[in-house]
């Protein structure tokens, strides 16, 4: 009997642990309560493990029985623990419970403070998964920006029938690379492959995308608002040095123009190049004083090829943001070739200026002189210049607050302004204090008048945290709607973006003024 006893007290020693790949260890607590089992740890050690029995506790002491850390209590709370050893040595788990108690302890292997590491980022691209096992192998980035250098940048790769990988390249930042412009508002942040000179960032995009950005390595970290850290990125914005396509055009230097992705079935934008035999029209510019604001402008005003003032079925058109609508957006180009075209009928253009950048952000956002300005002082000295129109034939439109701008001033002054066509018109907008979206509220309150509307956002302005263009322009859209308002919406794979809008100015002119009125 003896010997069988001790053979089976063999066996449960044998048994405990169960196995070193799991580190199990079962059995029974002493008549004290209680249980020691001696670890070994180095510095960092990570270690997981679990004691699933109620009524037992597990408490991590030094060789000498001093507490250290509590690991699973006795009693209520986590049966299951974590812990990274705080310096090396050999420590000891003390399990504590009813004397003779049943215990299960299960230890998962210890993870070294050397293996200690993220895993492998499964990048998006395919070339630069190429290029991460490359590195691993000990190669370097050379191969790869020649490659680009002659492939050109972003890199664009097939993802599906509708959407292309586009990865964002720069090369050799030493603390942080910026996306500015682009599928996005946020300034999205390019990422380092491994400790290469490689930064990068992959979007999925729709094929008919059409973009412009820049590229801004090392921002400035400042202490400072939120504002004056965001502004900061305009202090290394500069073009992809790598991309061929320079909007508007190239500059003195790279800080001067943006860099061109446009994907294999962007939309063509046919109007804004000259074409040969289409003959051009005049643009004079003007000095105005407005009483009702207090300040002086440039107006610019475009007469087609032949116009005849007062001529029946002659147009006009409004558009804010001057400097941008005749340099950005070439404006007497578009309007020659649609009128030649037979596009839009025979149109006039007054293209207003802003005094200033502040006065800008204080005018077009609803401002009643403003309108005051529109309707009652420039309308009047327009007519005077042989520049009219019928309000069915009148547009009045704008980019961002321009936008904005032309649906409020339509608003208010509807016997002048019969179309409004808005750019990713800024309809978010709100009063200090005032609740967003403030002027699709008065389209609701008001009642439904003689206008025409040709709306348009791109798919890259909806909003982060609250509604931005994307959605505030399908809401009016769908309250104009509701309240019988005749509206042409239209969408695009595009961002805030004047490489867009100077193909879409077509667009909407055709959709308001190229069509039968009603």
């Amino acid at each position: 009997m003896v010997r069988r006893l001790a053979i089976l007290l063999l066996a449960l020693v044998v048994l405990e642990p169960l196995a070193a790949a799991e580190r199990a260890y079962v059995g029974q607590l002493d008549a004290q309560g209680g249980k020691r089992i001696p670890l070994s740890l180095n510095a960092g050690d990570y270690l997981t493990g679990e004691l699933p029995g109620a009524g037992l506790g597990l408490d991590l002491q030094d060789t000498e029985g001093a507490h250290l850390r509590r690991l699973v209590p006795s009693q209520g709370g986590r049966r299951s623990f974590m812990l990274v050893a705080p310096a090396g040595g050999t420590f000891r788990l003390q399990l504590s419970g009813a004397p003779a108690a049943d215990y299960r302890l299960e230890l998962q292997p210890v993870v070294p403070l050397t293996a200690q590491r993220a895993p492998k980022e499964r990048l998006a691209s395919p070339r630069l998964r190429a290029l991460q096992d490359e590195l691993a192998r000990g190669g370097d980035s050379e191969a790869f920006w020649r490659e680009m250098a002659v492939r050109g940048t972003p890199l664009v790769e097939a993802l599906d029938a509708q959407q292309d990988r586009v990865t964002f390249l720069w090369r050799g930042a030493r603390h942080n690379v910026r996306l500015f412009g682009g599928p996005g508002y946020e300034h999205a942040a390019l990422q380092r492959l491994g400790d290469s000179d490689v930064w990068f960032k992959t979007f999925e995009l729709p094929r008919q995308t059409r973009l412009s950005y820049q590229l801004a390595p090392d921002v400035p970290e400042l202490d400072a608002d939120a504002m004056t850290r965001r502004r900061a990125i305009l202090a290394t914005a500069q073009a992809d040095p790598l991309n061929r396509g320079a909007f508007p055009e190239r500059g003195p230097d790279a800080y001067q123009y943006d860099s061109v992705l446009e994907l294999a079935e962007a939309p063509p934008q046919p109007w804004i190049a000259p074409r040969p035999g289409v003959a051009r029209g005049s643009l004079q510019r003007h000095s105005f004083a407005s009483m009702a604001l207090g300040n002086t402008r440039s107006v610019y005003l475009y007469r087609p090829a032949g116009y005849r003032p007062g001529a029946k079925g002659n147009a006009l058109l409004y558009l804010f943001d001057a400097e941008a609508y005749l340099g950005k957006v070439s404006t007497p180009t578009i309007l020659d070739n649609l009128i030649a075209a037979g596009q839009i009928p025979p149109t006039a253009v007054v293209l207003i200026d802003n005094p200033s950048p502040q006065s800008r952000a204080a005018e077009l956002p609803p401002n009643p002189d403003f309108a005051h300005f529109l309707g009652e002082e420039l309308t009047p000295w327009l007519r005077r210049q042989g520049i009219s129109a019928a309000a069915e034939r009148t547009v009045i439109g704008g980019s961002s607050y321009g936008g904005l701008a032309s649906a409020y001033a339509a608003l208010r002054y509807p016997q002048v302004f019969g179309n409004v066509l808005s750019q990713s018109g800024s309809f978010w907008w709100a009063p200090p204090g005032g609740e967003a979206q403030w002027l699709t509220r008065e389209y609701i309150a008001a009642p439904r008048l003689p206008l025409r509307f040709y709306l348009e956002a791109g798919q890259f302005e909806g909003g982060v945290g609250q509604s931005g263009i994307f959605e505030t322009t399908r809401h009016l859209r769908d309250v104009l709607r509701a309240k019988g308002y005749p509206v042409i919406h239209r969408e695009w794979a595009s961002g805030h973006d004047y490489l867009n809008w100077r193909g879409t100015l077509a667009d909407g002119l055709i959709a308001l003024l190229g069509r039968p009125q009603g």
